[in-house]
């Protein structure tokens, strides 16, 4: 998809017909109090406006969730990370686009309990064995993502994920027994910062005999049109779960057309097609239900779009059950 920046009168129009459906779509909500919950049909009707929308739509935009030092001090510690972090023995890529499963063995399975990064392919020279050496001296720009167990490492990561904050807002969502099966910080490098196709995140953390994932995507920095802020589409998560993506002998062994692609018409598409962009300020938390499908596009700008993302299902003591299927064990 071509990285054009988008002009003025582009965002104009994109952010006026954003502004009418995200308007519509609180009215929707408003109109069915007896909106039951998506996590538990078994739950009662909406406990508040902000759970009936997020079970009405998938989907609760929370602005200033996080402090300006949380955020600063997590994207220290990120810092701290990539500094003692040796490419030359730990080096793998990460692409979103429409080849989802990429061959990855050992140093990805082994980041469920461990922080390990990943490069943007971009970032790799031709053989794909080193950085580049302009990525060589500034390491930082080189990462697409890290993970995915930020949130068992004491420090800033640690104090957020356990914060009385996640908590009473997990609960006010309607979470039991929630478990933190994984987290990650997410780069969205100044133009390099690739599409990330539609998806949901049921796929990668997939539970019985119901879905339960709940997803807190918290920005580091501004999230706009520009440099690639989310873009979700409501009611999805009504949908049932496209696909599983599973954990095998062969490592996901072969690339496969993911069917999330962005419309070759870009953004016009998107919006034809029901999504709409959540723009975000530094410490704005997007919080959404796993089978909601969502997307981000290139980053088109001179920032970065830094976020952490933290991921929560449902535990035993809620009569759910972590799929042995998933990648994450």
């Amino acid at each position: 998809m071509a990285r054009n920046m988008l002009t003025e009168n582009e965002k104009t129009t994109i952010r006026a017909r954003a502004t009418e459906t995200l308007i519509a779509l609180e009215l929707d909500a408003s109109r069915d109090p007896q909106a039951s919950s998506w996590l538990n049909k078994a739950l009662p009707a909406s406990r508040s406006e902000r759970c009936q929308y997020f079970d009405t739509e998938g989907f609760l935009h929370n602005p200033a969730f996080a402090t300006d030092s949380e955020c600063a001090a997590m994207k220290e510690q990120m810092r701290d990370l990539v500094e003692s972090w040796d490419p030359s023995q730990a080096l793998d890529s990460f692409g979103t686009d429409d080849k989802q499963n990429s061959k990855r063995g050992d140093y990805f399975l082994d980041s469920a309990d461990q922080v390990h990064h990943f490069v943007e392919p971009d970032s790799l020279d031709e053989d794909g064995l080193r950085l580049k050496p302009e990525n060589q001296s500034d390491k930082l720009t080189a990462l697409n993502k890290s993970g995915h167990a930020l949130h068992l490492m004491p420090g800033a990561f640690h104090d957020y994920c356990t914060s009385e904050k996640v908590r009473s807002l997990v609960t006010e969502m309607g979470w039991k027994d929630p478990v933190v099966p994984q987290s990650m910080y997410i780069f969205k490098q100044a133009r390099t910062g690739g599409v990330v196709n539609s998806h949901q995140d049921s796929t990668f953390l997939f539970t019985t005999p119901r879905q339960s994932c709940l997803g807190l995507w918290l920005a580091l920095d501004d999230a706009t049109l520009d440099n690639g802020c989310l873009w979700v589409r409501p009611k999805s998560h009504n949908e049932a779960t496209r696909r599983q993506y599973k954990r095998n002998t062969k490592y996901f062994g072969l690339d496969t057309d993911w069917e999330g692609a962005v419309p070759a018409n870009g953004w016009q598409g998107l919006l034809d097609e029901g999504f709409v962009p959540i723009e975000c300020r530094t410490g704005d938390l997007l919080a959404f239900c796993g089978e909601l499908d969502h997307l981000s596009l290139a980053n088109q700008s001179s920032r970065p779009r830094h976020t952490f993302q933290l991921h929560l299902v449902e535990g035993p003591e809620a009569d759910v059950i972590w799929s042995p299927f998933n990648w994450l064990q």
